[in-house]
């Protein structure tokens, strides 16, 4: 994938479970639309009201088609009106990021002993 759309979500930390079934929705239904879902990530340790997800794309010409496709699904819309209903996005970013060659899915090599 040549660009990933890295989506900074700040959430309301009360409403964690919605955004997981917000998150989970789009499990299926961004792949059926044309992006390759890297993941969506909630929060752990540390600061309690921001998520994030990784979509990749081939390039901005594919995201804005997939944007399109997804805006029409009726899964995609019930989805986003299930957040609008629920407010449990605070605020959403949206950056386009690409890797680093030779840095990404680096393997530990460390050995304990």
């Amino acid at each position: 994938m040549k660009i990933t759309c890295l989506i900074r979500y700040q959430i309301d930390p009360f409403q964690r479970d919605a955004f997981q079934k917000y998150a989970e929705n789009w499990g299926h239904i961004i792949p059926r639309c044309g992006g390759h879902l890297i993941g969506y990530f909630l929060p752990h340790e540390g600061t309690n009201d921001v998520g994030w997800a990784l979509v990749a794309f081939e390039s901005l010409a594919v995201y804005e088609a997939f944007r399109a496709r997804i805006h029409a699904d009726a899964e995609g819309l019930a989805n986003f009106a299930f957040a609008r209903e629920k407010r449990f996005i605070l605020r959403e970013e949206r950056n386009f990021v690409r890797i680093v060659e030779g840095t990404f899915e680096k393997p530990s090599t460390f050995s304990e002993g």
